[in-house]
Order: C-alpha cells, then sequence, then structure tokens
C-alpha cells in the first residue's frame, strides 16, 4: 500500500489521541508533594584541623575525607587557608574539588570584631569582612559565618574560656557602645552581602553575641534578610536549648558540636534528639554542620559525630 502524506497525518494524529494523557482538570486529585524533608550534613573542616593537627591542615584533603565520610557539605574555616586565599585559581580547586566529590561548599566560616572605640579600626573589619564576602561568592559558597567581635580585655583565649566566655567591658564605655558599633558596621556589610547573594549569619559567639538576646538585637536592628543567624549549639554552656530555640526563627545554618574524647576547652552533654526536634518544629530546612572539638583524633570522632546526628534527625 502506498502511504501517502495524507494517510500518515492522519495515522500519527490517531497515535497520538490514543497514547497522549488525558488533559487534568480542576476536578481531577492532585497528588501532594512528599512532606518529608532529608536533614543534610556537612563539616566543617576545622573539625580537622583545630588550629592545631597540621597534618589535616589541607583544605583539599578535609574535602576529600568528608566524601569518604559520607557528608553532604562541606563548611570552609578561612584562617585554615588564609594565605592561599589571595589565590582566585586555589579558591577555584577548592569548588572543583567539592563538586567532584559530590559535596555542596555550604558555608564559610570568618572571623572579625567590631568592638573598637577606634572608627579605623572598625573600618578594617568591614573592609575585611567585606573582602571574606567577595571570596564567598567566588566559590558559590551561600552563606558566611561572622562574630560581633569581643571587648579584648582578656589575656587570651583559654583566660575568656577560664571564664566561660565573660570579659569586663573595656574602660571607659558601655555595652551600648559596643552594640552600636557592631549595628552601624554591618549595616555596612549586608550591602556587599546582598550583592553577591551571601547571607551573613551571626554567631552566637563571644563578646556581645554571647546571648540570644545580644545576637537578636543586632539582626533585628538592622532589618536585612542578608543578615540572619549561625547558630552554634556549644556556645550557650549553661541552660543551652531555651536560648538555642530563641535563634532558631532566624537561623541559617546550625554548627553541631560534639566534644568526643573530651573537650578542647570545655565539654557539653548536648541533647541532639532534643535539638533536632526543636529545629523541626521550627520548620528548619537547613544545613547542619559538624564542629568536632574534642580531643579524640578526626578521623575516628568526626565519623562517630555523623553516626549521632543522623540518629537524632531521623527520630
Amino acid at each position: 500500500m502506498t502511504i501517502t502524506r495524507r494517510t500518515f497525518l492522519a495515522g500519527a494524529a490517531a497515535a497520538a489521541a490514543v497514547g497522549a494523557p488525558r488533559a487534568t482538570t480542576a476536578a481531577d486529585p492532585v497528588s501532594p508533594l512528599p512532606s518529608a524533608h532529608r536533614t543534610r550534613f556537612a563539616v566543617s573542616t576545622y573539625s580537622f584541623w583545630q588550629f592545631k593537627n597540621s597534618a589535616l591542615r589541607d583544605v583539599e584533603k578535609c574535602i576529600d575525607m568528608a566524601a569518604e565520610m559520607g557528608f553532604d557539605g562541606v563548611e570552609l574555616l578561612l584562617r585554615q587557608f588564609a594565605e592561599e586565599a589571595a589565590d582566585p585559581g586555589y579558591l577555584q580547586r577548592l569548588k572543583r574539588r567539592a563538586f567532584l566529590n559530590g559535596l555542596d561548599l555550604c558555608g564559610f566560616s570568618t572571623h572579625q570584631g567590631f568592638v573598637y572605640p577606634d572608627k579605623a579600626e572598625r573600618q578594617k573589619n568591614i573592609d575585611l569582612t567585606n573582602y571574606q564576602t567577595e571570596l564567598a561568592y567566588q566559590m558559590g559558597i551561600p552563606t558566611m559565618r561572622i562574630n560581633t567581635g569581643r571587648w579584648n580585655t582578656s589575656k587570651d583565649f583559654d583566660e575568656l574560656m577560664k571564664n566561660r566566655g565573660i570579659e569586663p567591658i573595656l574602660k571607659g564605655y558601655t555595652e551600648e557602645d559596643g552594640f552600636k558599633w557592631v549595628i552601624d558596621s554591618l549595616a555596612q556589610c549586608v550591602k556587599t552581602a546582598e550583592k553577591c547573594g551571601v547571607v551573613l549569619g551571626l554567631e552566637n559567639h563571644w563578646g556581645l553575641g554571647l546571648t540570644p538576646e545580644g545576637v537578636l538585637r543586632i539582626v533585628d536592628a538592622i532589618k536585612s534578610p542578608w543578615l540572619q543567624v549561625t547558630m552554634d549549639t556549644g556556645n550557650f554552656l549553661e541552660d543551652p536549648y531555651d536560648r538555642l530555640e530563641k535563634l532558631a526563627p532566624k537561623t541559617a545554618l546550625v554548627q553541631a558540636k560534639t566534644y568526643f574524647g573530651g573537650g578542647l576547652w570545655y565539654s557539653l552533654d548536648l541533647d541532639y534528639d532534643r535539638i533536632a526536634k526543636m529545629l523541626k518544629k521550627h520548620n528548619y530546612k537547613g544545613y547542619v554542620s559538624l564542629e568536632f572539638e574534642g580531643k579524640e583524633d578526626p578521623k575516628t570522632a568526626v565519623p562517630k559525630s555523623l553516626a549521632l546526628l543522623r540518629k537524632a534527625f531521623a527520630a
């Protein structure tokens, strides 16, 4: 039989009519989207290095280990590669390394401080923070941990930890002065954050970030979607749970501390089942990033920490 163009088109139309799915109408039932959310886990490169383990300082090696241990992402600690960060090629190698390992670069942990009477010193830290934000942008990292800074009246960090993170206010100034300096400084930093698409996460840390009220006072004063909270589960040394919950509604990244082998400065017996339930109550869907701060070998303690967190957040 000779197939003409007309018979071919007619046959094709008939086949399409038979095989095509029926168009849905408003009355058709719609399958609901899955409601379950799988928590994703990252590990900070600090967990391997801890400012002291020279054999595990290599960030690329840390990325490889994170993948081998089964993490979903990596949080980079800038101080771990501060010298190399000036090389744009190095930053892109880190991004490539994470991509080939199937990992997100999900967080960037930086240091700065704005609790200085000297305006020039505050400006230096504003410029530093903006530079760090640009680094995060170059690596495609969506959120960056920042600090308020502190009064620097402690002799050193060991003394600060001995005093449970509390230190005297600089003579001649008040806490109100400190909050004004931080708020005015971060109001300038959020402009660069918005331009780069990087969410700044103010951590509950030492200094003016020692309490949830202090962190939220700053975040609420600036009122920018580009300034949120980095919640550190290990930085409230007493009665942590109610304090952590105050931060939960504005949390962009959770840093989860563990202390296998005993803590480097202190140990907390954190109830991660309780923390996980609290975060779910507040509909937190972001990364949980491990910061291992114990004395056990990270090669054994980090996988144990991941197993602990997975169990708690799967409950």
